[in-house]
């Protein structure tokens, strides 16, 4: 487990829904993974981001979808590719990802709270 935070540090982790409207091979990544176009709403606009989900999602499978992305990450470079997105998910046993998703749709921006 982590080090305990406060309220107001949690707070400072802004965590959006999105729904995935493009996906995109990104070959040259060390690891498998999917570019992703994700729309965020009015307020947040389309981002771009970059998961190592290929094991259980083919791109396909993923437009539509909604995800959930902490938003206010500084853009992260991975080889030619910039994320602005950190698209959120845990591992399976076997260490492969899985997204986290709300079980039922919200609308896209919407803050966890």
């Amino acid at each position: 487990m982590a080090e305990e935070i406060s309220f107001d540090d949690f707070m400072k982790v802004d965590i959006r829904t999105g729904t995935i409207v493009e996906v995109r091979p990104f070959p040259e990544a060390r690891k498998p993974a999917h570019i992703m176009l994700i729309d965020f709403g009015d307020e947040i606009g389309i981002k771009k981001s970059s998961a190592q989900i290929t094991v259980h999602y083919e791109a396909d499978d993923l437009v539509g979808r909604q995800v959930m992305a902490v938003v206010n990450f500084p853009p992260r470079q991975i080889g030619p590719f910039r994320s602005e997105v950190l698209t959120l998910g845990f591992e399976d046993e076997k260490g492969d990802i899985v997204l986290a998703a709300t079980d039922k749709k919200v609308p896209n921006g919407q803050r966890l709270m």
